[in-house]
């Protein structure tokens, strides 16, 4: 039975220790919440336990797909890993102060709060253009093949989307 969840995780993710972990945690839940069921009952119950763990892995995905590019707008190439998005927005508390202080937390959410909504607001192909390309950091090809349309539509979609956002966020006197 591990073997063909392997396999059947392996194929939906394509990612072998993605799908490791996968197989595990169903395994792990299975075992937690079924413990008590008959032998015969467990196959199916793993079988659906395992498919909606594979799901919940694509869900995850998807949000870390759509908050990478946002990270990464602030990220230069020159920082590393220990790189943290909070320390990139410049603090412009009372007094030019650059300590950390509720009014600069608020400050920040409120940015990434106005990027959010720029970004809900861009047509679905462009959004998924640029997070593929951007936050993904797929090539142009890679971008096109997964969206099944030309790399010139790619390139289109992306540059509408970032001159869209610029202008959102410009409109809310946000200048990255």
């Amino acid at each position: 039975m591990e073997r063909r969840a392997l396999k059947h995780a392996l194929y939906a993710v394509r990612d072998e220790s993605a799908a490791l972990d996968i197989v595990q945690e169903a395994m792990l839940k299975l075992t937690e919440k079924y413990h008590a069921q008959p032998a015969a009952e467990l196959p199916p119950l793993f079988q659906r336990i395992l498919q909606n763990t594979i799901h919940d892995h694509f869900r995850r995905s998807k949000i870390r797909a759509w908050w990478t590019p946002l990270a990464s707008m602030f990220q230069s190439a020159e920082e590393g890993d220990d790189y943290d998005i909070l320390e990139s927005v410049p603090a412009t508390g009372p007094a030019g102060s650059s300590s950390e202080t509720p009014y600069n937390t608020l400050n920040q959410k409120q940015i990434f709060s106005e990027i959010e909504k720029a970004l809900e607001k861009l047509p679905a192909r462009q959004r998924e253009a640029f997070l593929l390309r951007y936050w993904e950091e797929m090539d142009v090809a890679e971008t096109a093949a997964v969206m099944g349309c030309s790399q010139g539509s790619v390139k289109t979609h992306c540059s509408r989307a970032v001159h869209s956002l610029s202008v959102l966020l410009a409109a809310r006197g946000i200048t990255l």
